[in-house]
């Protein structure tokens, strides 16, 4: 099992692409890993035959365990299979027999016995999620292999779907192992709620002129730029003015960049990744609006390559768009800062001296205190809150 992420310590093989018996080449792709952020490829370092499959499909092993054995027809393997068995607790000489790929006995349902379909990830999940039987889904991909349109083909096609509705016995419960994602959000969140000393800042911001100014851009192209595009965008420009919280905490040093290179948090089935918009103060409002859904669909998509989810040096998380007026976000080590952003509301206020209805929106700005104090971090609030009340800012 190779490092297929900079932070990856174990995958979990998500499909076999080739099965034992068949002819590899050096770069032939063996394998789909499930790593802590993504799906990626395990490629074949050698050439010979795939000659025994150690870890079977939707089973985890650590970075470095021996996942297959690809050698020459008749070379002999035993020794290899011997220390393979023994590594994993097996009895002495024997096959690692249980963690060879299998697949399930056959059931009415049809999709538990997908297991033997060649089939991607992505396709596997759209079936669960659409009832879809993936024994009678024509596959278009590579050696038959079932993938994402041809799942979006067979749902107007009138396929059989599976039942959908599952029945829960009252008073059971269901033990469901975390996803990588999952796990490493957990051990990521223990290293940032325990060792980092958060503190908060919220604000409230008038949105009434940014409103305004996001419905002429939408009104002038095909480029649709949403409320945290704009977001996005001042806040790149803010942390250049404000360099001391554009910066890592390093243990020995604090590092303060000279570029802005935002984490954009971006739900997906398993949790949260953070896709980075990379130069984010060098790029015009229409490059960011791009490059968010570009990355945001490669996210959910779990095809985000390490290089754009790794490096960032400020995060933005947004939970308005699901109505939620004001929350806390945890830093992401070893940024020193991240801003929650809530939902954008009509609201009663006083404007030029009268009672008028304005649209409003509360941040707060979760604090690394190692790396900014409270003023610093109010003086950023400042700026971030004038440049969207006056958005000409923006372009100045």
């Amino acid at each position: 099992m190779e490092a297929l992420s900079p932070t990856m310590e174990e995958g979990k093989i998500a499909a076999w692409l080739k099965r034992e018996g068949d002819t590899v080449e050096a770069g032939d792709t063996l394998a789909e890993v499930e790593t802590d952020k993504a799906v990626m490829d395990l490629q074949a370092r050698g050439h010979g035959v795939l000659r025994k499959i150690i870890v079977g499909e939707g089973a985890t092993t650590e970075v470095g365990n021996l996942v297959a054995v690809i050698a020459g027809p008749d070379e002999d393997i035993s020794h290899i299979l011997s220390e393979a068995a023994d590594a994993t607790g097996a009895a002495a000489g024997a096959e690692p027999a249980a963690l060879t790929a299998t697949a399930p006995a056959p059931t009415a349902a049809g999709e538990s016995a997908a297991g033997r379909i060649k089939a991607s990830p992505l396709a596997r999940r759209l079936a669960r999620e659409k009832g879809l039987d993936l024994a009678v889904v024509a596959g278009s991909g590579p050696g038959g292999r079932v993938v994402k349109r041809d799942i979006e083909a067979a749902l107007p096609a009138g396929v059989p779907a599976a039942p959908a509705a599952v029945e829960l016995a009252p008073g059971g419960y269901e033990d469901i192992e975390p996803s990588q994602l999952r796990k490493t959000i957990a051990k990521r969140l223990v290293q940032s709620l325990g060792p980092v000393p958060h503190f908060f800042l919220t604000t409230e911001i008038d949105m009434e002129r940014a409103a305004e100014a996001r419905d002429a851009l939408n009104a002038l192209g095909d480029t649709k730029v949403s409320f945290n595009d704009i977001v996005v965008k001042v806040v790149a420009q803010a942390l250049i003015t404000h360099r001391e919280c554009n910066a890592w905490w390093q243990d020995s040093h604090v590092r303060y960049f000279n570029d802005v290179h935002i984490s954009m948090a971006v739900a997906i089935d398993d949790g949260l990744i953070t896709p980075v918009i990379r130069n984010a103060n060098r790029k015009s409002l229409r490059e960011i609006a791009v490059e968010s859904r570009a990355l945001a669909e490669r996210a959910r998509n779990r095809k985000l390559l390490p290089e754009e989810y790794t490096g960032g040096t400020f995060s933005i998380s947004n939970l308005g768009m699901l109505g939620i007026d004001e929350f806390t976000a945890v830093i992401n080590p070893p940024e020193a800062g991240i801003l929650a952003v809530g939902a954008m509301t009509p609201k009663p206020v006083v404007h030029e001296g009268s009672v008028t209805v304005r649209r409003r929106m509360r941040v707060t700005m979760s604090c690394d205190h190692r790396v900014i104090d409270g003023a610093m971090g109010a003086r950023f609030l400042q700026t971030v809150k004038r440049m969207l009340e006056n958005p000409l800012a923006i372009v100045w």
